[in-house]
C-alpha cells in the first residue's frame, strides 16, 4: 500500500506499526521520526504563518467567514505518488488538511481514511482505525495496550504528590484554554485543571479568566508552534497589566512548551506528554529530563522591596 499522510499525529501512527516503508508523501508539518521529513511534502499553509499569533488568529477568521482555504494540498504531486490511501483529518479545519482540501485539489481518485479525536480514547480507536485499514490489527492493539500503560505509570507515580491547581493555554491571543484530551493528561499527572474541559473544543476565553482562575501552574503551549515559537508568545502575555499579579509569574511556575510536537498532536507523544505535565508540575522526570528541550521554565521577576533597601551609606 502506498500512503501519503496529511496528518502528523497519523504520520506517527503509521510508523509506530511499523509500517513506515508505505508512506510515500506527508503534510508539511509531519516531522516526527525525524526520517520523514525526507518523503516530498504534499501540503503547504495557505498563509504566511510566521506572523505574529494575534495576526494568524484573524487570517484563520478571515479565511473561514470568506470560504477560502487555510492549507494548499498539492494535487498533483499525490497523483504521481499514486497513493491508494491519503489519511486526513475532520476534527478540525484549522490544525491540519481536513477531506474537503483534499476534494478541491484531487477529487474523489484516492481512497481516505479520516480521523477525529477529541479525547485520549478517540485517539487510540485512530490508532486501531489505522491499524486495521493496514492489516496489522495484532500491532495496533499492541500499540494501544503500551500507552495505556505508560499513562498508568504516570497517573500512578504523580498520585504521590499535592495536586496543584493548573491552567494550560492553546493560544495567546486570544488566549485560548486547552479542551480535547488536554484535560485528561493534566488529571492523569495529578494536576486540578481550572479552565478549559475534557472531550471538548479548545475555546477562546475572555483574558480576565486566566487572571480570576490564578493557577499555580501555568503552562502554555500553542497549538502548531515549537519551543522556540511558544518562547516568543511571552511578550504577548506580558502586555496584560495584571499579568506580574499571577501567583504563577510571581513564584517562577510558567512554563513555555513545544504545542506542536506534543500538547496538540493526537498522536504518538500523547503519554510523554503527560510525563512532561508530570515533570513541570511535581518535578518528577521520567527517564531522562525534559526541562530546556521541550519545555521551559519562566523566572519569576525581579522584585525590589525600597523599604529594606540599606540607606545607612550617604
Amino acid at each position: 500500500m502506498r500512503i501519503v499522510s496529511l496528518l502528523a499525529s497519523a504520520t506517527e501512527i503509521v510508523c509506530a506499526l511499523g509500517a513506515g516503508e508505505m508512506l510515500v508523501g506527508r503534510s508539511h508539518e509531519c516531522d516526527n521520526p525525524d526520517w520523514v521529513r525526507r518523503l516530498p511534502s504534499c501540503s503547504d499553509p495557505a498563509f504566511d504563518v510566521s506572523v505574529p499569533s494575534g495576526e494568524i488568529d484573524k487570517e484563520v477568521r478571515r479565511r473561514l467567514h470568506s470560504g477560502e482555504p487555510l492549507y494548499q494540498v498539492h494535487g498533483d504531486l499525490i497523483s504521481e505518488l499514486r497513493a491508494d490511501l491519503l489519511i486526513t483529518q475532520s476534527h478540525c479545519e484549522v490544525c491540519a488538511v481536513t477531506p474537503a482540501d483534499v476534494q478541491r485539489s484531487c477529487g474523489p481518485a484516492a481512497r481516505q481514511l479520516s480521523l477525529s479525536a477529541t479525547s485520549l480514547e478517540e485517539i487510540f480507536q485512530s490508532i486501531l482505525r489505522i491499524s486495521q485499514e493496514l492489516g496489522l490489527e495484532e500491532r495496533g492493539d499492541a500499540l494501544v495496550r503500551r500507552e495505556r500503560q505508560r499513562l498508568d505509570v504516570v497517573r500512578e507515580k504523580a498520585a504521590r504528590f499535592i495536586r496543584p491547581t493548573v491552567v494550560m493555554l492553546e493560544w495567546t491571543d486570544p488566549i485560548f484554554a486547552m479542551g480535547n484530551w488536554g484535560p485528561e493528561l493534566v488529571e492523569i499527572a495529578n494536576g486540578e485543571l481550572l479552565l478549559g474541559k475534557k472531550g471538548e473544543y479548545s475555546a477562546a476565553i475572555p483574558a480576565e479568566q486566566l487572571r480570576d482562575a490564578d493557577p499555580e501552574c501555568l503552562i502554555v503551549a500553542p497549538c502548531g508552534f515549537n519551543l522556540e515559537r511558544s518562547l516568543r508568545e511571552r511578550s504577548v502575555l506580558e502586555r496584560y497589566p495584571w499579568w506580574r499579579e499571577l501567583q504563577a509569574v510571581r513564584n517562577g511556575n510558567v512554563t513555555f512548551a513545544d504545542g506542536n510536537l506534543f500538547f496538540n498532536r493526537s498522536g504518538m507523544t500523547i503519554s510523554q506528554t503527560s510525563e512532561i505535565i508530570a515533570e513541570i508540575i511535581h518535578g518528577v522526570p521520567f527517564g531522562g529530563g525534559t526541562e530546556g528541550i521541550q519545555w521551559r521554565r519562566i523566572e519569576a521577576p525581579l522584585t525590589r522591596d525600597l523599604s529594606q533597601m540599606d540607606t545607612s551609606r550617604t
